[in-house]
């Protein structure tokens, strides 16, 4: 629950208002500073700008505020403060999937109450949140006479931020995109004017302070994005309505925007651990959640239906979904999905685009009765993949009939948008999948904002250059790449990767491949990726024979896919990372590294008292898989020596004793 208490309200008549002060909100531990001012800017005086400081260092200098209307006007010109309220909040909430279960955030809220000095002299507002890991400041448009209805063209705010401090950026071709490119890593101000740049954006700044810039609770609002003008200036894009690209939000008032978010950090581990987009968000609007239960799921499109030694033509029938049934049922795996192969859907029709298809029935030879049937015997639940479209066609009838046939959940795809209409598509869906108790994947989307606290049946997106491109890509996803995303993509929320096989080579020896396809790294890697990634609905992406009797997939299957804890115990960005969670008593530890070689020696002062088994699964060149699983009994005093190849990994699972 979120707790509020009123710590003062000031009101500043208008000839005081141009010489009032700053305006502030100071986290609970001091060190983050978030400050409304009235500035000059060129001709005009009194234009209100922000301003954000870690340890008393600026992060995000002076900056406008504002947006750009339609009919040519525009909020964040001359301004006088009407009236300054402040809160202290404590969010206080059991998180049904996430990085920890039991959350608790405290900050500082400021409302910032404005009106023009000019023109029509229009209120509008600018709200403040400090926490002890970041900052957030977010619109606010009261209705009043003369204006009942937000038409947003654009928004004017700015982020300015040091020069020199190296950005982690995501070019993307566009305001259509699925997120799916390579990290960048430069000066901001080297980065080019012509980039669009999605978000999270991390930043390492002079002096050792980590910031990413990223946004939450997005609801009926337009995506967010960040353009670079030089010299340290990011200004702000919003995602255009399809229809109407010249504007990119329309509501009736009163409305507000998302939180624009800056997480601060004097490590970058500590952006990694932070829960302020999920504090941000809509409190949890599923009365049960019961239902809702994380696993890991099969997903032969990944391996392009390859399979071995089997007397049936693998493919979308009935004869290939028994046969992932039954090494479901036999490797604990609670979830099969049935998706497409080349560009047909298991609902029929091609993939893209979508053509009308109704997901209510099955393509020829695919027996989707007998397979719902076949899943209940074995005690595995079954997915179904969709286009977007697909969902937006149908759902209204295909989701209580899914209910009803036992469908476990949906994954929809190929939305490649967060434009206002999209975003109010995807909630939409959510909601009515929680209605009908299905849980949802996003695929082909940008990055998450949050919702996932709102309705906690939404478990991963994608929104990610993942292991799907080592299907043809040249480069693939090389390590570097997956030691880069933890600290980029994944600080937004829950991140699905394609993980899963066990099939892997050096670097050197990469070729993609459609049927079948290899990544890059060691089986231990694979393994640690369960733990370094968090992931609710995370695949078992490759074919039952590449698994059977592997001694990494007993391993595999009992890793948890949500936690009650998370910590990162060492990282350097596109290097290494270790991290530990804890599902229950347990703990886990993940290790990743790049092409390099690396040992870590791991304190073990996150264990509780009393003695602990450690079972560790290893690089081993010399062994017959790759790996070797080894055992040791440990207490908080220990170190843990972790010993990773190139490209390798490690993952230890803590048991008390």
């Amino acid at each position: 629950m979120r707790r509020f208490n009123l710590m003062l309200v000031v009101l500043l008549v208008a000839g005081e208002a141009r010489a009032a002060p700053p305006v502030a909100a100071v986290s609970p531990d001091e060190r983050v500073r978030i400050e409304v001012s009235l500035r000059k800017a060129g001709e005009a005086d009194a234009v209100p700008h922000f301003r954000v400081t870690f340890d008393g260092k600026e992060v995000v200098g002076h900056s406008r505020l504002g947006v750009e209307l339609d009919g040519d006007t525009a909020l964040g010109g001359p301004c006088e403060v009407v009236s300054v309220e402040a809160r202290s909040v404590r969010d206080e909430f059991t998180q049904v999937t996430g990085k920890r279960r039991a959350v608790r955030v405290d900050s500082t809220e400021v409302a910032v109450a404005l009106r023009e000095t000019t023109g029509t002299k229009r209120r509008w507002e600018v709200h403040l949140r400090a926490f002890d890991d970041g900052a957030a400041f977010r619109y606010r448009f009261p209705k009043q006479d003369g204006w009942d209805a937000l038409a947003v063209k654009q928004e004017r705010t700015e982020f300015h931020v040091p020069a020199d401090a190296r950005a982690f950026a995501l070019p993307l071709n566009g305001f259509t995109t699925s997120y799916e490119k390579r990290y960048q890593p430069k000066p901001v101000g080297e980065l080019p004017k012509d980039w669009l740049l999605g978000l999270p954006l991390l930043l390492e700044c002079p002096g050792g302070t980590w910031a990413a810039i990223t946004e939450a609770n997005v609801d009926e609002f337009a995506g967010l994005y960040l353009k670079p003008s030089g010299e340290g200036l990011l200004s702000a894009r919003l995602s255009p309505l399809p229809k109407e690209p010249g504007v990119a939000v329309r509501h009736s008032l009163p409305h507000g925007s998302p939180w624009r978010v800056v997480m601060l950090g004097d490590r970058v581990g500590r952006l990694v651990e932070s829960d302020i987009v999920l504090a941000l968000s809509e409190p949890c609007a599923v009365k049960d959640t019961s239902w809702v239960k994380t696993g890991k799921t099969t997903f032969p499109w990944w391996n392009g239906f390859y399979e071995e030694k089997v007397d049936f033509k693998p493919g979308l029938n009935t004869a290939t979904a028994k046969h992932y049934l039954d090494f479901c049922a036999e490797a604990g795996i609670p979830y099969h999905s049935l998706d497409g192969v080349g560009n047909a859907a298991w609902y029929g029709g091609p993939i893209v685009p979508y053509e009308g298809a109704d997901i209510t029935k099955a393509i020829d030879g695919l027996d989707l009765p007998e397979v719902l049937k076949y899943a209940k015997s074995k005690g595995v639940r079954v997915r179904l993949w969709m286009h977007w479209k697909a969902a937006e066609t149908h759902m209204e009838k295909a989701f209580p009939l899914y209910r009803e046939w036992g469908v476990e959940g949906v994954m929809l795809d190929f939305m490649d948008r967060d434009d206002q209409e999209m975003n109010r598509f995807v909630r939409k869906a959510v909601a009515l999948a929680a209605d009908n108790k299905l849980t949802v994947t996003l695929h082909g989307c940008p990055k998450p904002t949050g919702l996932e606290r709102t309705y906690p049946n939404l478990l991963s997106h994608e929104g990610v250059m993942n292991l799907e491109y080592d299907k043809w890509d040249e480069v693939g996803i090389r390590p570097d790449h997956e030691v880069t995303v933890p600290f980029t993509r994944m600080l937004a929320g829950p991140l699905d990767f394609h993980q899963g096989s066990f099939r892997t080579v050096r670097p050197e020896a990469f070729k993609p491949r459609n049927d079948a396809p290899l990544v890059m790294g060691t089986p231990a890697r694979t393994l640690a990726s369960y733990v370094v990634y968090q992931n609710h609905l995370s695949m078992v992406a490759d074919y039952p024979t590449a698994y059977r009797g592997h001694p990494g997939l007993p391993i595999l299957a009992a890793v948890p896919t949500t936690w009650d804890d998370t910590k990162v115990l060492d990282a350097k960005v596109g290097e290494y990372i270790v991290i530990a969670r804890r599902s229950g008593t347990a703990w886990y530890i993940g290790a990743m590294t790049d092409g390099k070689a690396r040992t870590f020696d791991v304190p073990l002062r996150f264990l509780s008292a009393g003695r602990f088994s450690a079972e560790i699964a290893s690089d081993d060149d010399s062994a017959k898989h790759g790996m070797s699983i080894s055992k040791q009994t440990v207490t908080p005093s220990d170190t843990i020596k972790l010993k990773l190849s190139p490209g390798g990994g490690g993952l230890v699972r803590f048991a008390a004793e």
